[in-house]
């Protein structure tokens, strides 16, 4: 493609959205953004996340691509760091890997799981004993007496990584129609409430919006409770072993904030959060560290992620419109590297075999 006189239109401007609109106004695309929100903020899945950008973690219980592709997204945000230049609540300083003792068959599942899919060195996966973990992390050793540590993961703040894009990809000249609602997508062609909009590419990044044109998808809840915690001090991201699912405890790194929050609830449903979730959540965080039981509930937060039967995320091409979905609770952690592989098809001179390269990775 010709990038300079290219013109592109995205429908949806959640994380995925926004990345890709980046990387394109980056490679000197003339983009443009339609989506059903305000532009600082709105009903996206991405609001409703933690930001964690953990490939170790998901290992046990999703497929070797999620990983692999997490890991190139580990390198993608270190550049995107660069490239956008303001703050993202980015921080790199790895996560634990928990387990009270009546639920240490869940350990050593996770443990065995990774350690049998991937054979990571000891630069990437370490398993602390009382004392390493006291000396990595002080606050969690009264608990706990082992840890798995997780040395290259990282984690961002969602709210502040999605304005920067937005204020970044404004100034670089994109044009953002907020408070669009979306009526069609065709090849070339986006058609709004406000009338209809030609392309030279359609890339179609709407989540649970573009179901009725994708029915496959389904939406799988996610739920977060923020904290403010001053007597707690982690550090690390946390990974709580759950019978019924993986908890996670994420510092904010600011104002003594956390969030507290489930990976995965097989369920559509929107509405606030049960009683039941909220007490499983609060309580898992009390039983990380006493402290979090004089802490105070700042917001709760709930959301349903867009997915597909395999949860895996998927790029469809075809002329004039490309669709990218089905990123599951992995949309910080996959959006750079999905976005990348869609770069690389538009710059390739020979498109039958990037075509086919693409389809093999990410179909």
């Amino acid at each position: 493609m010709l990038k300079t006189s290219t013109t592109v239109g995205i429908a949806g401007a959640g994380v995925m959205g926004r990345v890709l609109a980046w990387q394109l106004l980056q490679a000197g695309y003339t983009v443009s953004i339609f989506d059903k929100d305000d532009i600082d903020f709105g009903s996206a899945a991405a609001y409703t996340a933690a930001g964690m950008l953990t490939p170790y973690c998901e290992v046990e219980s999703a497929e070797l691509m999620v990983y692999e592709l997490g890991k190139r997204s580990l390198e993608l945000w270190d550049d995107l760091a660069t490239e956008l230049n303001g703050d993202l609540g980015y921080f790199k300083r790895g996560s634990l890997v928990v387990a009270h003792s009546a639920d240490q068959p869940d350990y050593d599942q996770f443990n065995q799981q990774v350690l049998h899919k991937l054979s990571p060195s000891s630069d990437q996966y370490q398993e602390l004993n009382s004392q390493e973990l006291s000396e990595l992390e002080p606050e969690l050793s009264n608990q706990f007496s082992s840890a798995i540590y997780l040395p290259e993961e990282a984690w961002l703040s969602p709210s502040k990584t999605l304005k920067l894009l937005a204020d970044r990809l404004i100034e670089g000249g994109v044009s953002w129609y907020p408070n669009r609602v979306i009526l069609d997508i065709m090849p070339h062609v986006i058609t709004t409430n406000e009338g209809e909009h030609s392309f030279d590419l359609v890339i179609d990044c709407r989540g649970l919006g573009a179901k009725s044109q994708w029915p496959e998808i389904r939406g799988v809840r996610g739920e977060i409770i923020w904290l403010k915690a001053p007597e707690v001090n982690i550090k690390h991201l946390v990974r709580l072993m759950h019978p019924r699912y993986r908890l996670y405890l994420v510092p904010r790194g600011y104002d003594d904030l956390y969030i507290v929050g489930a990976t995965q609830i097989e369920s559509n449903d929107m509405g606030p959060m049960s009683v039941r979730s909220c007490l499983e959540l609060l309580s898992a965080a009390y039983s990380l560290h006493s402290g979090f039981a004089e802490a105070r509930v700042v917001d709760m937060r709930t959301n349903c992620r867009p997915a597909l039967d395999d949860n895996l995320p998927k790029i469809e091409l075809s002329d004039g419109l490309i669709r990218v979905n089905g990123l599951f609770r992995h949309g910080f952690l996959l959006s750079p590297a999905l976005g990348e592989e869609v770069m690389q098809y538009l710059e390739s001179t020979d498109y039958q075999s990037a075509y086919t390269t693409l389809i093999n990775r990410v179909a």
